[in-house]
């Protein structure tokens, strides 16, 4: 449902009248007798729009206007005083008002500036959205097989309300699928709301799908709008949906059933209207066998599966992905992008990558950033990517630790003592050879290398 209205006025009388006038259009209107009343409502119920007189006791409309759009800079405020004038007209305004009426408000001209400061705030909200939507980080890339045929399933979809429920293995790209379907959509003007299932405990889930009333247990100082609400009209996305709760699953089939629910702590129910994109790594059937996942909200939610491959069932499209992927990192950081050599990529095609696309994203950011030139060689590469096994290679441990130190610090100073001992052995030992060849100053490099423990040839 829409959030309700807020009217803000001193005087009974004029709080009777608009809210009346508004109630009879099917408005939900909430009321407030001054300013600091107004704010602490903005903040526990989610008004759409407020309606807001300028002379209250205490904070004036104008300093309440100026609070709300500090915190709640798209929220609609019409100002509306009985002391009309072009200059309280043109300051409210430059506060950021929308629109600025006088008292006694007639009835359509309450109307009219409701209903279009309703529009203004859902076009801004789309516009936001589409740019989102439209980021290169949405596309999905590659051209092999099975990539061709996800995208034909999404375009047959994607237009229709009919859940999906979206399988792969971790680091596929599930949510980029589930943000796909959204953005081709008729809902892709409304919300897309993303829960992780896995990631919130089990006594918060419920609060965090559906929402609370304030006092209904201890530490809920306010109302809390759920992910159901958040997303009416739009998409929610439910990853990870198999670690999900037993109890939660009956709470969600209900909902899906009847389009309604309660806040926890509430007994008014709302209604809402949402389209439930699921993903999981699990094998659901074999949950349901072992007692862990309902089969009626399974079948409810795998209305239409899509299967999001492994990247070892798409090499052809990895050289796409790698050249993505330094683009991106170069558009984030103002640069030029670098490029991998046709060697280094058919050294990345040849690799397993257990991560799939999320492993070969990190890999290639990593090289990117670590790399000194503009072009990235298959001796720039780990030896671990270049299909020697740990044994053969003599540095097994170069990966594992990388991806096990916990600062971005620690990684680089690994990657930078096995990148120059493998390079000081390729010079023989030579550090002219070497600084000239990596692009170091040679005083720098000795630092380095003394640094690090690598022992070079003495020049001359």
């Amino acid at each position: 449902m829409p959030g309700p209205l807020l009217v803000v006025d001193d005087e009974p009388q004029i709080l009777q009248m608009i809210s009346g006038i508004l109630r009879d259009e099917g408005f939900e209107v909430i009321t407030a007798p001054d300013g600091e009343a107004a704010i602490k409502l903005v903040g526990e119920e989610a008004p759409d729009l407020v309606l807001l007189d300028i002379a209250l006791p205490g904070l004036d409309g104008l300093e309440v206007l100026q609070e709300l759009k500090r915190h709640y800079p798209f929220l609609p405020v019409v100002i509306i005083s009985a002391y009309g004038s072009v200059e309280n007209a043109v300051k409210a305004t430059r506060l950021g008002a929308y629109d600025f009426i006088e008292k006694p408000p007639h009835a359509d001209k309450i109307l009219l500036t409701v209903r279009n400061g309703l529009e203004l705030a859902r076009l801004s909200e789309e516009n936001r959205r589409l740019r989102q939507q439209t980021a290169p980080a949405r596309e999905i890339i590659g051209k092999s097989e099975p990539v061709r045929k996800l995208r034909e399933a999404l375009n047959l979809v994607a237009p229709t309300n009919a859940s999906v429920l979206i399988t792969g293995e971790n680091g596929t790209g599930k949510e980029l699928v589930a943000r796909a379907l959204h953005a081709n959509s008729r809902r892709s003007p409304r919300p897309f709301v993303e829960v992780n299932c896995a990631a919130i405990p089990e006594d918060l889930i419920e609060s965090e799908l559906f929402g609370h009333e304030k006092g209904a247990f201890t530490g809920a100082t306010d109302r809390h709008r759920g992910k159901f609400d958040l997303a009416h009209e739009g998409t929610l996305f439910l990853d990870e949906i198999g670690d999900m709760s037993l109890k939660t699953q009956a709470k969600i089939l209900r909902i899906l059933e009847e389009q309604r629910f309660e806040r926890v702590g509430g007994q008014r129910p709302i209604q809402v209207d949402v389209r439930i994109v699921a993903a999981t790594n699990k094998n659901l059937e074999e949950e349901i066998a072992k007692g862990t996942f309902r089969e009626d909200l399974y079948h409810r939610i795998n209305v239409i599966p899509l299967i999001v491959p492994a990247l070892r069932e798409r090499r052809e499209d990895i050289p796409l992905l790698a050249a993505h992927f330094l683009k991106e990192l170069a558009r984030e950081n103002d640069a030029p992008a670098k490029k991998f050599s046709p060697e280094a990529l058919e050294l990345l095609a040849a690799q397993p990558w257990p991560g799939n696309v999320r492993e070969l994203k990190n890999f290639v950011w990593r090289m990117a950033i670590l790399t000194a030139g503009s072009f990235i060689e298959a001796g720039d590469l780990p030896l671990t990517a270049q299909g020697l096994t740990p044994e053969e290679s003599g540095e097994g441990e170069f990966i594992d630790p990388f991806l096990q130190v916990p600062s971005f610090r620690e990684a680089r100073a690994l990657f930078e003592k096995q990148f120059l001992r493998r390079k000081l052995e390729e010079c023989r030992g030579n550090v002219s050879l070497l600084a000239e060849k990596i692009g170091l100053e040679r005083s720098h490099l000795y630092r380095k290398l003394k640094s690090y423990g690598l022992e070079p040839k003495k020049d001359g």
